[in-house]
Formats: C-alpha cells, sequence, structure tokens
C-alpha cells in the first residue's frame, strides 16, 4: 500500500515534471516559428540561451523533444532514486543554502546558484546537476512560479500594444453579469462572461455566459475559439484563478500557444479588454430591461448584441492604431469585423481530435470492489477485471458524462453510466493487476546458478592454494 508521504512526493514530482514541461515551452516557443529560416534561428537561440542562462545545444535538444513527441516530450524524466546514490552526504545541507541563496536574489538562476556553492567550497565542481537542484528547490517551495510573487516589484508599463495581425495575440476575461432565477425553486444566481478576444481586430473570438465561475468555462471558450479560428500563437491573461490554472495552461501548450500574463493591479496592460467592457456593461443595462429569465435567453440575446452591434460598430482602438502608422483610415472608420476579414494573414487549424485531446482532464482513480469508479459525484462502470487497479481517466469537465478509461495492457475504452439493477456477473474476470506476469526466465534459478559458479570458483581456488601449500611444504 502506497503512503500517503509517497503519494505526496509522487505529486509534487508530477508537479515539478509539468512545471518544467511549461517553462521549457516558454523558452523554445519563439524558435518554433516556421518563418524562420535556418541562421535567424540560429542567431535567436544564441539569443536565448544567453537571456535564459542555458546552453544553446540545450534549447536544440528540447526544440527536437517537442517537434518528434508535442508537450509530452518536454517532460523531463523522474530519475531521482538513481541520482541519489551519486549525491554528496551534505545534499540536504546544500538545498537549504540553495534555497536561501534563491530567497536572498529570487532571480538568481539555478546555474548561479550551483556557482556559488562550488566557489564558497560547499561542493565539489561539478557533482551538482541542474536538474537535480532544481527539482530539489521546487520540492522546497521556491520553484520558478512559486517565487513568482517576488519578482513582480516593478511596475507594470502603461504603453498601449498591438499586434500587426490576428491570432498573433488574444486577450481574455471574466465579467460579472445579471443574477438569474435558475437555481434550485427559482433561486438567483449569478452569471459570468467569459470573453476572448483578438488583439489586431478587437474581434471576438468566443464568448460565452455561464451559471458559475470554475476554471472549466475558460477552458471551455478556448476550447472552442481555437476549434473555430484556428492556432493562437499567444495568450495574454491577468492573475484570476481560472487563467493560472495548470489544465489551462497545459492545454494551451501543448497546442503551441504561449501564455503571458499580466501584471498585478494594471488593467491599462489588457486595454482591449477593458475597452470592451463598456460594450458589455451598455448590453446589461438593455438586458435587465428585457426582463431574461434563463441562461439560454441571455445568451441567444448576447450572440445577437456582438454580432450586430460591437462587431460592425467602427472601434476606436484600430483608428488608433493605423493612425500610429500614419496609415489612411476609411471616413466611416474600421469595425473589428472588417479589420478581420481584411487581415492576409493566414489562420492555422489544428485537427479537431488534437484539440480536443489537449483540453482534457486526466486524473487517476482506484477502481472499486464493484468495479467502479466515482468521477464529479457520479458512478460509473469500468469493468470487473480492473478491481482494484488504479486507473487514468480522461474527460471534458463540460462533458463528465463520457469518461475514457486507461491502462497498462488494455485497449482505452468509455465507461458506463452505473445503472443499478442491471445484471451483473456473479463469476467477475480476475482483475488485470492480479494476473500473473509472464517472466523471461526463473530468477530463483538464475540465482542459483549464478551462486553455484561462485561456489565452483570457490572450490578451485581452495584447491589450488593447498597444492600450493604442499609443494612449499616438500622444500622445506
Amino acid at each position: 500500500m502506497i503512503t500517503d508521504e509517497l503519494k505526496k512526493e509522487e505529486q509534487v514530482t508530477k508537479e515539478w515534471q509539468d512545471d518544467q514541461a511549461l517553462e521549457r515551452f516558454q523558452m523554445i516557443s519563439p524558435l518554433l516559428d516556421e518563418s524562420l529560416d535556418d541562421a535567424k534561428r540560429t542567431e535567436l537561440r544564441a539569443r536565448i540561451s544567453e537571456q535564459r542562462q542555458i546552453s544553446a545545444r540545450s534549447l536544440y535538444r528540447y526544440e527536437s523533444y517537442y517537434r518528434n513527441n508535442g508537450f509530452s516530450g518536454l517532460r523531463p524524466m523522474d530519475r531521482g532514486s538513481r541520482r541519489t546514490k551519486t549525491l554528496p552526504d551534505n545534499f540536504n545541507e546544500l538545498v537549504n543554502e540553495a534555497i536561501q541563496l534563491k530567497r536572498e536574489v529570487p532571480s538568481r538562476s539555478v546555474a548561479q546558484i550551483i556557482m556559488i556553492l562550488e566557489m564558497e567550497g560547499l561542493a565539489p565542481p561539478g557533482i551538482l546537476k541542474r536538474s537535480t537542484m532544481q527539482r530539489y528547490i521546487y520540492k522546497g517551495g521556491f520553484g520558478r512560479k512559486q517565487m513568482k510573487k517576488y519578482m513582480d516589484a516593478r511596475k507594470s508599463s502603461s504603453r498601449r500594444f498591438c499586434k500587426p495581425h490576428r491570432m498573433m495575440l488574444v486577450e481574455s476575461d471574466i465579467k460579472y453579469g445579471l443574477k438569474l432565477p435558475i437555481g434550485p425553486k427559482g433561486a438567483m444566481v449569478q452569471t459570468y462572461l467569459v470573453v476572448i478576444i483578438d488583439d489586431h481586430s478587437r474581434y471576438v473570438l468566443e464568448s460565452k455566459w455561464y451559471d458559475h465561475q470554475r476554471e472549466s468555462i475558460v477552458e471551455d471558450c478556448y476550447h472552442r475559439a481555437i476549434l473555430k479560428h484556428g492556432k493562437i500563437i499567444s495568450c495574454y491573461h491577468d492573475n484570476g484563478k481560472q487563467f493560472v490554472s495548470g489544465q489551462l495552461i497545459r492545454s494551451l501548450s501543448m497546442l503551441g500557444s504561449r501564455v503571458l500574463k499580466a501584471k498585478p493591479y494594471s488593467p491599462q496592460s489588457k486595454g482591449g479588454v477593458e475597452v470592451f467592457n463598456r460594450f458589455v456593461n451598455a448590453f446589461l443595462a438593455e438586458a435587465a430591461v428585457q426582463k431574461i429569465r434563463t441562461l439560454d435567453e441571455l445568451n441567444k440575446f448576447w450572440d445577437i448584441w456582438l454580432e450586430e452591434y460591437y462587431h460592425n460598430k467602427p472601434h476606436e482602438g484600430i483608428e488608433e492604431y493605423y493612425k500610429s502608422l500614419n496609415s489612411p483610415i476609411p471616413a466611416g472608420g474600421i469595425s473589428p469585423l472588417q479589420e478581420w476579414n481584411r487581415d492576409s494573414h493566414p489562420l492555422v487549424f489544428h485537427d479537431a481530435s488534437i484539440v480536443g485531446s489537449a483540453f482534457l482532464h486526466h486524473e487517476y482513480r482506484e477502481v472499486d470492489k464493484g468495479g467502479c469508479i466515482s468521477v464529479a459525484g457520479r458512478m460509473y462502470e469500468t469493468s470487473t477485471a480492473l478491481i482494484g487497479a488504479k486507473v487514468e481517466i480522461a474527460y471534458d469537465p463540460m462533458r463528465p458524462e463520457i469518461i475514457t478509461i486507461s491502462y497498462k495492457g488494455i485497449v482505452p475504452f468509455t465507461a458506463k453510466p452505473l445503472r443499478i439493477g442491471e445484471y451483473c456477473d456473479p463469476k467477475p474476470a480476475i482483475p488485470v493487476s492480479m494476473l500473473p506476469a509472464e517472466p523471461e526466465s526463473s530468477r530463483f534459478l538464475e540465482g542459483l546458478k549464478r551462486q553455484r559458479e561462485q561456489s565452483l570458483t570457490m572450490q578451485a581456488n581452495a584447491l589450488s592454494f593447498s597444492s600450493y601449500g604442499k609443494e612449499d611444504a616438500d622444500h622445506v
């Protein structure tokens, strides 16, 4: 039985692997631009190497991992048990010193910390590996993400920005809406709007009203936006819990989208969304007069408002952008829809199955003695052959009725919602987890064979020594 301590260790290790994969992707994402030739890519790789204090060779290796295996290829292997054997006796003290060095100067890289420990004579040169120290610093609670609160001290810039083409950068936000009588017995429920806006054209890629504000609503909007409009190069968010969700960042990264975060308390840094909020407020005023009663009705009128009013109305932000370039502007201005359609930058679409897979949640469940698992408070039937096994499940939180079960040695399948009263096999098959493993040879006999060979060698040596002693005695 796995102890709670071991489970916690495994969870921390997985978090560290995910964190490293995300960090590696953020480093190499500029290098994945297909428009770069070899010379420009080499130059850019050298620049990133200097900025990130990582070798160009390592960056090239990460690129190769990503191109061959996608986002999962960037996850480092956990070789902690093997490395422990080569760690110095004072390694725990070295980790404590490394954390102290990180606390003193949060921007210090792991490579710099190792160099300091070596220069101070606390560790022999070359014995501390960057990846090992990085993992233990993370476990100590001082990883890159964990230290971010110490590194956000700089004041954010109020300078406006605008990308030259659509889908190069999108901004997203959550807006409070009306309260509707859609709860139990007509109870009033708060509604929330998720919006994703293209930075260049101000065109709304996707938006929808929800009756909750869990992380899944943002994932749902991004899922549908990418299916409709294709690959997003970069995403710009604030630090709300829905946007810093590890699942969202992993999903976007797996699809090649870079995640950027706005500085805290700087609404001007998301100017596109903030201006759009004025249109939202105008809609809410009209919706209140309309006396909307259901969520479907709210979304219906919102879609009409968006398409007939916002998308077709000249946008001041677009006008400001072209004025800054000294470009001519039509007398009637330019609407978000017009700017979106007149951009010649091609859209790049992912395969729908790849997009769907990227947004799936992956968790683990132990199959109970009835062959069932519980997901979101609902029971699902798997297989009696999996009783006692810890299986991996994959599902879309917006459509939790479809649960895919995966286990080593079997073909993935869809779990069925449990229906009480169905016939059950009184003689279930032996669980897969309890089936005997097919060995290549008898480890017991092989061990006895090696023991026998050692015994024969010792006997031969003894006889040889004995003979040598008799000959020596004759000479005496």
